[in-house]
């Protein structure tokens, strides 16, 4: 099993996590909120998290809560992320589920999309259950033609947000359930050099459709496998479910994609500045370039 981290972020730390919380910096603004994967305990004691903290989320039901807020910090800001090929802008916004618009872990995911597509004449790029289009906008930064696949229109409007403040344009926006769009692609015989995949555990599509992971994942990568291009394509899953492991997400990816040879896979994690490691996913990738 292999580890991914993000290398790049300048703009945001993770600054320590234990007994169920994060403490993150995210550019000036230093947020405290709920993390289930933080089983241990803290490094940092309390003193120290309060000193630190600007703003702390508190849960008051199984999916929201509110936001605390005594120095009156701004609730919305941008954040930049920038390597040396690239540059990409986020504008953040405190949620009433806990999300600032942003998980930073998946910029390990934005690089690899980057630097795979980059060298790709004419590449297209397909972003499934894409929330607020990080992937999507590394991916129009590497010139790529984007399609990026959302059921909820709100975060529709936020991924666009996101492109302009990036300053690129002509993201092609789908409000659709990832399912139906799939197999509908395929009739009509699209392909792409990418794809990405970052689905729920649990979901509902823009028409009240059902997406239980477990019993839809398999079929939908079945369907993926018909849209990729025959003479170069790469494929990233994404999972965030504490019920799945590694292993179990690289046989399906191994058994839907028969040119997966040279497939990465393992977890996604983010590194404290307390030391400490947090895991935040599952990912299985691979890039295949015929002869």
């Amino acid at each position: 099993m292999q580890t991914f981290t993000p290398k790049n972020w300048l703009d945001y730390e993770l600054l320590d996590c234990g007994n169920f919380e994060k403490l993150e910096r995210f550019g000036p603004v230093i947020l405290r909120r709920p993390e289930p994967q933080a089983l241990w305990n803290k490094v940092w004691d309390e003193i120290e998290w309060k000193k630190l903290c600007d703003i702390t989320f508190k849960q008051k039901g199984s999916h929201s809560g509110e936001w605390i807020n005594p120095k009156k910090m701004p609730t919305k800001w941008h954040l930049p992320y920038s390597t040396k090929e690239y540059q990409l802008k986020f504008n953040l916004s405190l949620t009433s589920f806990k999300h600032v618009g942003i998980f930073p872990e998946q910029a390990a995911n934005w690089d690899y999309i980057y630097n795979t597509l980059k060298p790709i004449e004419g590449a297209k790029f397909l972003n499934l259950f894409a929330y607020t289009g990080g992937a999507s906008i590394a991916a129009k930064a590497a010139g790529a033609d984007v399609t990026h696949v959302d059921s909820v229109k709100q975060v529709i409007s936020w991924s666009k947000e996101n492109m302009e403040a990036s300053k690129l344009d002509n993201i092609r926006w789908v409000v659709e359930d990832a399912m139906k769009f799939v197999k509908r692609e395929v009739k009509r015989g699209k392909t792409y050099h990418g794809v990405i995949l970052d689905p729920p555990a649990y979901g509902i599509g823009a028409n009240g459709e059902r997406w239980q992971l477990e019993d839809s994942i398999n079929e939908l990568l079945q369907d993926i496998a018909l849209l990729l291009d025959p003479k170069e394509h790469f494929l990233i899953l994404n999972v965030y479910s504490m019920g799945l492991s590694a292993l179990l997400v690289q046989n399906l990816v191994q058994q839907n994609f028969k040119t997966a040879g040279e497939l990465e896979n393992g977890e996604l994690y983010l590194q404290a500045k307390s030391g400490v490691q947090l895991p935040l996913g599952i990912v299985s990738r691979f890039h295949h370039k015929g002869k």
